[in-house]
């Protein structure tokens, strides 16, 4: 084996490397039940089986290399990339190896704050065909609630009506002290688009006020406050309960 031909084979199971690292960290993912933190279930089949087919590949490849004799491994001179040899490679497989290192996180409530509270109780990105007008009002989830409201926005009309739902705690700076905020995660595609929406509580005197990002379940009933100088549905809560962050806290 010529001095030529060390580096060559060694790019070339470098390439292997990346390949299969990645088919192993999206299976990875999928096992784990990590990828519903970052991707909407319709895409869960897509990943699966890209996921298997570059373990394929992988394994074709370092089946080709170990097999084929040193001189025939050779550069491709007609291959054309921005990258010097084995930086392409290289950049896929250190990418990957963070990927079993870091684990994804769930949005909390420091990315809902770059929203205002108006936009986290309504937003056009919601869509209008998920809202379900024959659901009984006890039986609705945050983001159903949010729904409804984008549909029949006069807060009034739901006066009365009794609510249960979970999601986690954030604090506006500009709503008062005897209020919370219950907000979730919506995905539409995967983590990068995700968005928050929620619903104000209003606290009863005698109820803790949570910490940021706690996850809890409300249940009472809709009345009308104006905050932050807009009338808003909120939850007068008649109980609430902390509970665990939920396998899958997002909404869809």
């Amino acid at each position: 084996m010529t001095k030529s031909q060390v580096p060559n084979k060694l790019l070339s199971w470098l390439d292997v490397l990346a390949i299969t690292a990645w088919g192993v960290l999206m299976l990875r993912y999928w096992l784990t039940g990590k990828l519903n933190l970052l991707i909407h279930p319709n895409y869960f089949a897509l990943v699966v089986v890209a996921g298997i087919v570059l373990l394929i590949i992988g394994f074709a490849k370092a089946k080709e290399l170990w097999r084929l004799r040193p001189r025939d491994v050779t550069p491709n001179p007609q291959h054309i990339t921005f990258f010097a040899p084995g930086w392409g490679s290289g950049l896929l497989l250190f990418t990957a190896i963070l990927g079993f290192i870091i684990t994804p996180q769930v949005f909390a409530s420091d990315k809902a704050l770059q929203r205002g509270v108006t936009d986290l109780l309504t937003t056009s990105r919601l869509q209008p065909q998920s809202f379900r007008a024959s659901m009984r009002p006890e039986e609705r989830s945050l983001v159903d609630w949010v729904r409804t409201i984008n549909v029949y926005p006069e807060p009034d009309s739901y006066t009365g009506q009794k609510a249960k739902v979970q999601g986690f705690v954030i604090h506006p700076p500009d709503i008062g002290k005897e209020y919370i905020f219950l907000a979730r995660f919506v995905l539409t595609c995967c983590a990068a688009d995700a968005y928050p929406v929620g619903l104000p509580v209003k606290l009863a005197a005698n109820q803790e006020r949570y910490s940021p990002d706690t996850w809890l379940e409300v249940e009472g009933k809709m009345t009308t406050e104006t905050l932050s100088g807009k009338r808003q549905l909120t939850i007068a809560a008649t109980s609430i309960k902390k509970i665990p962050q939920p396998p899958n806290p997002y909404s869809y």
